[in-house]
């Protein structure tokens, strides 16, 4: 059995969160909007479609549960949810927190400026606040 590898480029670009029945939650270290990714832990999927029926069944589960815990803790007017996978073929799941008036507002995030990364201790502290929100105790 292969071991599950997250792509450089996401590894890279985002903090460990939680590992949920299926995905890895990941924080995007980009303190312009709160964003995080879902990933399955399946090698060489790239599509939705890919994925057996029962994984498609607990990503739909699991984006449920984050994107409602995410708008609670964020009180975002808007979740962008999506599945680009054009820069990172690996499949992901993006679910990023919208704000009237944002850098972007109303425009797509993807390809606009540059990152912002979180500040280490800021950064801790919204991986705490995500993981507490998703798995409550």
């Amino acid at each position: 059995m292969r071991t599950f590898r997250l792509d450089p480029r996401l590894a890279r670009d985002t903090l460990g969160v939680a590992r949920l029945g299926l995905c890895e939650l990941r924080l995007m270290n980009d303190s312009r909007w709160p964003w995080v990714v879902l990933v399955p832990q399946r090698e060489a999927i790239t599509e939705f479609y890919e994925l057996s029926p029962l994984d498609q069944t607990m990503l739909t589960f699991e984006t449920d549960l984050v994107a409602r815990a995410f708008k609670a803790l964020t009180g975002a007017d808007k979740l962008n949810i999506a599945t680009i996978g054009n820069v990172v073929s690996m499949f992901h799941l993006h679910i990023v927190a919208r704000f009237a008036g944002d850098a972007n507002w109303p425009g797509p995030v993807w390809g606009f400026g540059m990152a912002e990364p979180y500040e280490a201790a800021r950064a801790q502290a919204l991986v705490s606040d995500i993981a507490r929100a998703v798995l409550p105790a």
